[in-house]
């Protein structure tokens, strides 16, 4: 159960950061203490070589998970945020490039109504291939996914701590998190935020990175479109397969029987029993996947939706006045269960 208390959890994951730690945990703290509210720190120190923890023990207030190795951004920030308590979750990078400073402009956007509000660096300080790699990236994901967003690797966000109810992050998978909640129906807004030049410690991003995020892209295209249904994607295909084959075969039986063709000359026979032999497993393939799906959301009390809330207008019966009278009763739902 979520403390009260905590108005925002500010999650950072760190990585041989040990020249920046220090600064950034002042600047987060300066910028929180502003608000006025009860707020927590916490960074995860994700298997660093450096000196990064160390510097981490000396900071107040803090709350540190430390991984026995480095698992990854993605299992840092989901560590943190299962961690965190706070009504409100800000997630940023431990390299100073985002700027804490912007954290009040985030809540303000979302306080205009929306679940989840995404930084846009939209006067980035990175290098030209790094830059590159990501228009590549973004071009390909508003034809997949289409979040909604214009740059869906800022770490920097800020949520709403229900957002998080029965999601679980794995693989490069936090770039998509926007995404995945837009799927649910959750409102995402974003604003325009400072990026700043990293002027300690080395970039964590490369070429795996990038090929690990396409494939991740993939997956959540596939869960978009598919998750409840794998049946249709798969099935589908094996269905047209098969078509193909019987195309295949009668046009060569009909090219063998009146055309007096060698069917050994043609690939016609090889055609049709491939697709033939593809069509069937693919569509034995779709109804396991089908299985499978089905078996997940009764295992993980998962849902293909998300309710906000349910609203009751219903025939009370008052035994003092002997009267019936309508009552409104609204039940408020938090990721799917009631509040």
């Amino acid at each position: 159960m979520n403390d009260p208390k905590i108005y925002l959890s500010v999650v950072v994951p760190i990585f041989n950061e040990e020249g920046n730690v220090v600064e950034l945990h002042q600047q987060i703290l300066d910028a929180c203490e502003k608000l006025g509210h009860k707020f927590e720190i916490i960074f995860i120190d994700d298997g660093s070589s450096d000196d990064s923890f160390k510097n981490m023990e000396k900071l107040s207030p803090l709350k540190i998970i430390k991984f026995r190795k480095n698992f990854g951004q993605t299992a840092a920030l989901d560590a943190g945020i299962k961690e965190s308590v706070g009504e409100l979750v800000v997630t940023m990078d431990g390299d100073l490039q985002n700027d804490p400073a912007d954290i009040p402009k985030l809540i303000e956007k979302l306080d205009e109504g929306y679940d989840v509000v995404s930084g846009w660096r939209k006067n980035r300080k990175d290098t030209f291939m790094k830059k590159f790699v990501s228009r590549g990236a973004k071009a390909l994901r508003r034809v997949l996914i289409n979040d909604g967003i214009h740059d869906s690797g800022c770490t920097l966000k800020i949520y709403k701590q229900e957002c998080f109810n029965g999601v679980d992050l794995f693989g490069e998978m936090h770039r998509f998190i926007p995404a995945l909640l837009k799927l649910k129906g959750f409102k995402i807004g974003e604003v325009v935020v400072n990026h700043r030049l990293r002027t300690s410690g080395v970039t964590k991003y490369g070429v795996s990175r990038a090929i690990k995020g396409f494939l991740d892209m993939l997956s959540v295209w596939f869960w978009k479109k598919f998750a409840n249904r794998p049946l249709h994607l798969f099935g589908g295909f094996g269905l047209f397969l098969i078509l193909v084959s019987f195309c295949a075969t009668v046009y060569a039986a009909y090219m063998k029987l009146f055309g007096g063709l060698d069917l050994s000359d043609t690939l016609l026979s090889t055609l049709a029993m491939l697709t033939f032999v593809g069509g069937v497993q693919f569509l034995v393939f779709g109804l396991l996947a089908d299985m499978l799906s089905k078996n997940y959301y009764a295992s993980t009390g998962d849902r293909a939706y998300d309710i906000e809330f349910v609203s009751k207008n219903q025939i009370i019966y008052d035994r003092h006045q002997n009267s019936l009278h309508n009552e409104a009763v609204v039940e408020s739902f938090v990721g799917g269960g009631v509040e």
